[in-house]
């Protein structure tokens, strides 16, 4: 197959990179990257890279190079899709790959063309950029062919996007950039606020993954948790309960179930209908939060649900999306 072209779809994310051909996920790591900083050279990427992070000298930087959703360091992503690309098409590529490549909805044309040079540069033998609420709702099988309308909720780990879908376009959307990452830094300020202790954002992740939600559950759980005491710099050893966890995320929650209203109150009526029937779908690794869905349809009065492939979504929507060109092509962002 690696002497053909390929069609790619490739969910560039904040927190991962998901890569799809057709319906199969070909490649899925985090979006991070280890730097030695006096040569610029980058030496790790993806899991391998997450694994060093807080444990490297100060010689060698382990960096997100995209932030919110948008890049933060160009040179680090064409470098790491370029690798990407190698990896995926083998050594006897012939024909360069095809592409469709996720943004996130409403950044500026200098940030969407950005994404596109990278991955031209990369290697690729066309490319097409994609809103990620509109990837991931042809990724979740919506009928957003149709003039009725589809509500769907991105939480991302940079970015939350919340979009109203009809006739393979956006009618309505906004795009709050923060996401996962803002919950992970209200669980590192409660902790230290209320026990002293300073932990590091993979923990605070983990807490965030293991024992979290968005509402309180019935069954309380706990983890203990190692950090370092901010009097004495010394190690120390805590238990967190999901209550604890449930408390100190709830000010970026409300920032996204505020995100979620201004859209619906701009959405025009005759499609709100539509939505209060379809529900709300949610994708995204956020999206898993525990509780989330019933806090978000207590909050707003409508339905709201997960897809079946939440992470997947996005990258499943891209891949899908080239072949859609031809209907799709008045929705895509210009570059």
């Amino acid at each position: 197959m690696a002497l053909f072209s390929r069609e790619l779809g490739i969910d560039l994310g904040t927190m991962f990179t998901r890569v799809v051909e057709g319906r199969q996920i070909l490649f899925e790591e985090p979006t991070i990257a280890a730097i030695i900083i006096d040569e610029q050279k980058m030496v790790a990427w993806g899991q391998e890279a997450l694994d060093m992070f807080g444990k490297v000298p100060e010689t060698i930087e382990v960096t997100r190079p995209l932030q919110n959703g948008v890049i933060a360091d160009y040179e680090v992503i064409e470098n790491m899709l370029r690798w990407l690309l190698r990896k995926l098409s083998g050594p006897f590529r012939i024909v360069p790959p095809k592409v469709m490549i996720t943004i996130p909805y409403g950044i500026t044309s200098v940030e969407s063309r950005a994404v596109h040079e990278a991955i031209l540069e990369a290697g690729t033998r066309e490319a097409y950029l994609i809103q990620q609420p509109l990837a991931a709702a042809i990724g979740a099988d919506m009928p957003i062919g149709t003039p009725s309308g589809n509500m769907i909720l991105c939480l991302g780990g940079g970015v939350t996007q919340a979009a109203v879908i009809a006739m393979y376009g956006i009618v309505a959307a906004e795009t709050m950039r923060s996401g996962g990452m803002a919950l992970d830094e209200a669980i590192i300020a409660y902790v230290r606020k209320k026990y002293g202790l300073i932990i590091g954002p993979l923990t605070a992740e983990q807490l965030k993954i293991k024992i979290g939600a968005a509402i309180p559950l019935e069954q309380e759980e706990r983890l203990d948790v190692q950090g370092q005491d901010q009097v004495n710099g010394l190690p120390r050893v805590i238990t967190l309960t999901t209550g604890e966890i449930v408390e100190a995320i709830q000010d970026p929650l409300r920032d996204i179930i505020e995100t979620v209203r201004r859209v619906l109150e701009k959405t025009p009526p005759e499609l709100v209908a539509d939505i209060i029937d379809r529900g709300v779908a949610m994708t995204g690794g956020l999206a898993l939060l525990r509780g989330l869905d019933r806090l978000l349809t207590k909050e707003l009065g409508v339905p709201t649900y997960l897809v079946d492939n939440p992470k997947t979504a996005v990258a499943e929507g891209a891949a899908r999306g080239i072949k859609m060109v031809p209907v799709l092509r008045r929705n895509l962002p210009a570059v």
